[in-house]
């Protein structure tokens, strides 16, 4: 009798949780009605795991990581170093700590293929020479890529700067205000100056005033052309000049000096094109004219 209770037992607990796994393994229909006409606050969780694994865990690991060997790495001026990540464009968000963490990881690295490739081929001076011009070149790495990006981001922005004055002193002159004529230079391209703009703006929004946040852009950019625009934009501020006759006049000036820019790259263009040709082109018209007689040349000779 007491077999027969225990299996009784047993087959009911083993239907209770078939029935519990079926149910499971059904939609929520009478939820998923509830979810068509009413919207659930997602969790912080739910939202940080509806973003890609590498955004999640990957960047964020590699950016403690490099951040973490940057406060041992070579001590030098952060502020400087700040500067020039932001005249780059702060790429990917990184910050001085995390540079010069990349610099002795690339330097670790490069330095440390090439000993172990030298190292086993080479005797060991000509190893140690190889070895320490790996962990240089690593070092500097990181730093000849800022440069150029800067470089890069210097050209980009001098050359959307006179098409955005020109638009910056007809929407003025239209009879907008100096923040809405920004606001819709900003909105009329996606470029590095455009966006330089849009952070300018957001700067005043939040309540930092247009000399302030017209310094800061000049800062930025480290453009020439950007500092004496945004100088002569804080000067007719404070002056109380037209600001529409100091848009005028930095729109002239900066087609002017387009002008000048492209005719100086012109007049460059001989020059450049002169290694190329002693080097490239001259060599194979030599073959080409001389080739056929070098045979009758070397028979004379011979003769003799």
């Amino acid at each position: 009798m007491a077999t027969l209770v225990m299996v009784a037992i047993l087959l009911l607990g083993v239907g209770l949780i078939g029935v519990s796994l079926v149910r499971m393994r059904q939609p929520d229909v009478v939820g998923e009605r509830l979810n068509q006409y009413t919207e659930r606050a997602m969790t912080l969780e739910e939202l940080e795991l509806q973003q890609p694994f590498h955004e999640r865990v990957i960047i964020p690991a590699t950016k403690s990581i490099l951040a973490t060997l940057g406060k041992y790495g070579p001590k030098q001026s952060a502020e400087r170093l700040r500067l020039n990540l932001q005249m780059a464009g702060n790429p990917g968000g990184i910050t001085p700590a995390m540079f010069v963490g990349l610099r002795v990881v690339l330097a670790l690295m490069l330095g440390g293929i090439i000993s172990v490739l030298t190292f086993r081929t080479m005797q060991f001076p000509q190893a140690l020479l190889y070895s320490v011009v790996g962990f240089a070149l690593g070092y500097m790495l990181p730093v000849m890529w800022l440069g150029r990006r800067i470089a890069a981001r210097k050209r980009a922005i001098t050359k959307a700067l006179p098409d955005a004055l020109d638009l910056l002193c007809i929407s003025v002159e239209a009879g907008l205000a100096f923040d809405l004529a920004l606001q819709r230079v900003a909105d009329k391209w996606d470029d590095e100056l455009s966006r330089e703009f849009k952070r300018a703006l957001k700067d005043m929004q939040l309540g930092r005033t247009r000399r302030e946040a017209l310094k800061d852009l000049a800062d930025r950019t480290g453009v020439d052309d950007v500092q004496t625009f945004t100088a002569a934009v804080i000067q007719a501020d404070q002056l109380g000049v037209s600001m529409s006759k100091i848009l005028r006049i930095q729109s002239d000036q900066m087609r002017v000096r387009r002008r000048q820019r492209a005719e100086e790259l012109a007049q460059q263009a001989p020059i450049k094109m002169l290694f190329p040709m002693v080097f490239l082109i001259f060599p194979a018209l030599f073959v080409v004219i001389l080739g056929p007689a070098v045979p009758r040349i070397i028979s004379s000779f011979s003769g003799l």
